[in-house]
């Protein structure tokens, strides 16, 4: 059967499934409609109206079982399709008269009952109907149409307003039942199309299995891409570094595809299988004959380039692959894009044996997805030292959590017209004993590879909340702390019961710490939404970090009331001498006032800066012009320093 025919025999089935309900449910709701015109009016027109209808869907009935039996839908679909589209659309010419049965009766709500009986069973029409909008609609268009012209009978402005409305409903719910149709169909094509595709591959595999010759081939194949395994990888480094060959010129680039474990989880294996086919086949396109073109496994492959200029030609090599993976794949009817990574080594510059070569090739592999992926890299000492240098950081970070190590810093924020302080921003400090000062990006990363961020963001919490209490002490009330979260965080824990946990443990409102996030967050709202909606409920303040940086979407701010948004200090350094940097802060903060959104602008080093950003009508400001992190213990005597200052008493108390 042609796909067109399995669509058809698909609607026909659907419609079926649901005919019998939907008949009963006419003739009841056609019963009580009689009813109610009876009572108020009796006529013999409500019993023959009445009958027509019984009588008309117990055929429907009766014709439905008949196909059913006959398993018309199988042989005929487009036949069957037809006789149930004509059998609504008589059931819907009778129910036409039901307008005019209620006319004259408007005075107690007839007309008005039946016009709503009407729109309600289209309704339920369209509903029951989802698979062919034809039927539906061959039963709404007469009788919504017959309401219409029962209102205009009498065309006061009340009823013409209603007929108005009345068609535009009918607007409506045909064109919703036209793109429940369409879904219907692309859906069930979908899912068509990859059977036939399944069982194609099927075929395809059952016949390698039963060739001999194809068995042997697969030794050293990978048998969906037909490219060398890994065992044939093995064997060619092997033997190309072997002992006693020299240090033959070579190039090792290994690839990993960057999308392929989502492609493979939202679209199945199949489509996954595809687009390794289809790399593979792309990849052995550009590659010379003499390369050996490997699937290592999963979505790993590797190349082998042997010969002079090896190196020159495996970087040209790598260049093309990021191109070629930036060109979409088909899926079925849909295109995707993958990217990739690549790592490259060459040999004698970086190794010399096979199992150094490929350690190399595999660590700038892992440096080009550390830095965003969709790049090349070429192996070099200092991504192994750097390398080297993270695992240091993240040996010894556990032990520094625990011995307090690991400190947490405030940076003072001002408001730029009298700089009275009116907050501070908690930064995680750490100083190694053996590689000194560790930047926050580098904690974070190790947090989040030994699975302890839940343990820093509570440690930088507890702290914040700890200012938070002497903050009174200080004559800085009220004053808010603000926290950074990585957006990474919300798949490894739930921040909001974290959060929650800190403030409940020290007393103090969740609306004195702030939470700040990153754009990407509001990117990603299947992961982040809900847990940022659970801090907004919980009365944390949420800030967006490094404003105009990324691709923030203006609805979700809004939804999740964000309460202050940080313009990047790239956009702030030096602004009193860049009119574009001018140009772009003034709408960033032009867009907050809108929003009823505060603006903080982040690395304020100059006066000049200050009194360009206080112009630009910046409200609220920090950086070093201010005041640096500093440890808590600091603050009084930061604080005794500006003015107005804080009683001595009060600095006595908190020191």
């Amino acid at each position: 059967m042609k796909f067109e025919d399995q669509i058809r025999a698909a609607q026909a089935d659907t419609v079926l499934a649901g005919l019998t309900i939907s008949l009963i449910a006419n003739s009841f709701i056609a019963l009580t409609t009689a009813a109610v015109l009876t009572l108020r009016q009796p006529s013999a027109d409500h019993a023959i109206w009445l009958a027509g209808i019984v009588t008309l869907n117990m055929l429907r009935q009766v014709s439905a079982a008949i196909l059913k039996r006959r398993d018309v839908v199988r042989s005929n679909p487009h036949a069957v399709l037809n006789h149930l589209a004509i059998g609504s659309l008589a059931s819907g010419c009778l129910w036409a008269f039901a307008p005019f049965l209620g006319l004259g009766l408007s005075s107690d709500g007839a007309q008005a009952y039946v016009i709503f009986i009407i729109a309600g069973i289209s309704a339920g029409a369209i509903i029951q109907s989802t698979a062919c909008c034809r039927i539906a609609i061959g039963f709404g268009a007469p009788a919504m149409l017959a309401a219409v012209a029962s209102l205009l009978k009498t065309p006061s402005t009340v009823n013409v307003v209603i007929a108005a409305d009345v068609l535009l409903l009918m607007v409506m719910m045909f064109r919703s039942s036209r793109m429940s149709e369409l879904n219907f169909i692309v859906s069930l094509t979908d899912r068509l199309k990859a059977v036939s595709l399944a069982a194609s591959l099927s075929q395809a595999n059952q016949a390698i299995s039963s060739s001999n010759r194809q068995l042997e081939i697969l030794a050293s194949r990978d048998p969906l891409t037909g490219l060398g395994n890994r065992a044939a990888f093995n064997l060619r480094l092997a033997h190309v570094l072997e002992p006693d060959s020299g240090d033959t010129p070579m190039a090792l680039l290994i690839i990993d595809l960057d999308r392929f474990k989502s492609i493979n989880d939202t679209m199945g294996h199949t489509a996954g299988d595809i687009v390794l086919t289809e790399f593979a086949r792309r990849l052995s396109a550009i590659a010379a004959p003499d390369h050996l073109v490997a699937r290592l496994g999963g979505d790993e492959f590797a190349v082998v380039v042997e010969g002079e200029g090896a190196a020159a030609k495996g970087l040209a090599l790598g260049t093309e692959i990021l191109d070629l993976t930036a060109r979409p794949v088909m899926i079925g009817d849909r295109q995707v894009t993958i990217g990739s990574s690549v790592g490259l080594a060459h040999v004698p510059e970086h190794a010399h044996s096979a199992e150094a070569i490929f350690a190399c090739a595999d660590i700038a592999l892992y440096a080009a997805k550390e830095q965003g992926r969709r790049r090349l890299r070429v192996f070099s000492p200092d991504i192994k030292q750097r390398l080297d240098r993270q695992k240091q950081i993240e040996i010894g970070l556990e032990e520094a959590l625990t011995s307090g190590a690991v400190e947490v810093f405030f940076q003072p924020q001002v408001e730029l017209a009298g700089e009275t302080v009116v907050g501070f921003e908690a930064l995680v400090r750490w100083n190694h004993p053996v590689l000194g000062p560790i930047s926050p990006p580098e904690i974070v990363q190790a947090a989040r590879a030994l699975h302890v961020s839940e343990r820093l963001t509570r440690h930088v919490a507890t702290a914040a909340a700890d200012l938070i209490l002497r903050l009174p002490a200080l004559g800085l009330a009220g004053t808010v702390v603000a926290i950074n979260v990585s957006p990474r965080e919300f798949s490894m824990y739930s921040l909001s019961k974290t959060l929650g946990d800190v403030a409940r443990a020290a007393g103090i409102a969740p609306s004195q710490m702030e939470i700040e996030i990153t754009e990407e967050a509001t990117l990603d709202t299947a992961a982040a939404g809900t847990e940022l909606e659970r801090l907004e409920k919980a009365g944390f303040r949420l800030a967006v970090d490094d404003f105009g940086m990324g691709h923030s979407s203006l609805a979700y701010i809004i939804s999740l009331k964000v309460d202050r948004l940080k313009i990047d200090r790239s956009f702030v350094h030096g602004i009193s001498a860049s009119r574009q940097n001018q140009a772009l802060v003034a709408a960033l903060v032009g867009m907050g006032h809108a929003l009823s959104i505060d603006i903080v602008v982040e690395g304020v080093e100059t006066q000049e800066d200050a009194e360009v950003l206080r112009m630009l009508g910046c409200r609220f400001a920090q950086g070093y012009l201010y005041g640096r992190a500093m440890p808590a213990a600091d603050l009084p005597a930061w604080l005794a320093t500006r003015s107005p200052r804080p009683h001595p008493d009060d600095l006595a108390r908190i020191a």
